[in-house]
C-alpha cells in the first residue's frame, strides 16, 4: 500500500545523486517552488517527450519562481546520457534504492499485457516555497502536461 500524500502535506525529504555528479536535496529548494516529476525510464519515447517539454519551458518556470527536477530509478550514468542525447536543460536525479519513489507513493504495481510488475507511476508534485505539496498529478499523460504544471506554478507563486 502506497502512502497517500495529499495537498497540504509536507513534502518527504530526499537526497539523491544527480546528473553531472553531486547530490540534490529537497532543502536545496527551500523558499522556492519545486516541480518534482517522476518518470518511468530514461530514453523511452514518453519520458523523452516529457523531459523535452519541461526543458523547453525551463526559462518560463524560472520566471515563475519554480525549479524543475525529474526523478527515475535509472542510474546517474543513464541520466547523464539521456540529458546529453536530448539536450535537456533540467536537473535529473537517480533513485536506484527506490526509497524516495516509495515515500512519494509512485513505486507501484503496474500491468502490461496481463503481466504484473513494479514500476514508476508517471506523476508530478508541485511543492510550494513552504515545503508543502501544493498540487499532485497522478497517471500523467505527457501531451500538454508541462504547460499545465507551468500554469499551476505561476498561479501558486502569484497567490503566495
Amino acid at each position: 500500500m502506497r502512502p497517500e500524500l495529499a495537498v497540504g502535506d509536507p513534502a518527504p525529504p530526499f537526497a539523491l545523486p544527480r546528473d553531472g555528479g553531486g547530490t540534490v536535496t529537497l532543502g536545496d529548494f527551500a523558499g522556492r517552488t519545486l516541480v518534482l516529476y517522476f518518470y518511468p525510464k530514461a530514453d523511452t519515447p514518453g519520458c523523452t517527450r516529457e523531459a523535452q517539454a519541461f526543458s523547453a519551458l525551463r526559462e518560463e518556470f524560472e520566471k515563475a519562481g519554480a525549479s524543475v527536477l525529474g526523478v527515475s530509478a535509472d542510474p546517474v550514468r543513464a541520466q547523464d546520457r539521456f540529458k546529453k542525447t536530448h539536450g535537456l536543460s533540467i536537473v535529473l536525479a537517480s533513485d536506484e534504492t527506490r526509497a524516495m519513489l516509495a515515500a512519494y507513493g509512485v513505486w507501484v504495481e503496474k500491468s502490461m499485457y496481463g503481466r504484473k510488475y513494479m514500476g514508476i507511476e508517471r506523476a508530478t508534485f508541485l511543492i510550494g516555497p513552504d515545503g508543502r505539496i501544493a498540487r499532485i498529478w497522478r497517471n500523467v499523460k505527457v501531451n500538454g502536461h508541462a504547460e499545465a504544471v507551468l500554469k499551476a506554478a505561476r498561479a501558486l507563486n502569484q497567490a503566495g
